[in-house]
């Protein structure tokens, strides 16, 4: 989803090209899902109602992100909803982590996306204040 908005910003460094970022979404949802499943079929699971919240809220600010970014042209509230993405997938990764090693793992290739998200997003806007 991009704009003639976000093709004229300044970039910042290591921006990747915009096919990248279907590619790199494609896997990380298949990644997600699977670690999903894993923690839903698991037999046991402690604290759900603290991970169901976390993943709603994680949710909510995930279909914040880009109406806030592309639409609304807010980097900065765009920036401070993926820190909320980043610590409640952290979050996640630590409660998924006490059902299932697996589960908690299929998770991480998204934080690295996110926190590297997170990046761009802050370079963007530095760079275009």
């Amino acid at each position: 989803m991009t704009s003639s908005w976000y093709n004229e910003l300044k970039r910042p460094r290591f921006t990747p090209p915009n096919k990248a970022f279907g590619i790199v979404w494609s896997i990380l949802y298949l990644l997600i899902f699977i670690s999903l499943g894993i923690y839903l079929f698991a037999p046991v699971k402690p604290n759900l109602p603290v991970t169901v919240g976390v993943l709603i809220v994680h949710a909510l600010a995930s279909v914040s992100w880009t109406p806030l970014f592309f639409r609304q042209h807010k980097m900065l509230a765009a920036l401070f909803d993926i820190l909320l993405l980043d610590v409640t997938l952290v979050a996640i990764i630590t409660l998924f982590l006490q059902v299932s090693l697996v589960a908690a793992l299929l998770l991480i290739p998204y934080l690295c996306w996110g926190l590297f998200a997170t990046y761009l997003n802050l370079a963007f806007y530095r760079l275009n204040r």
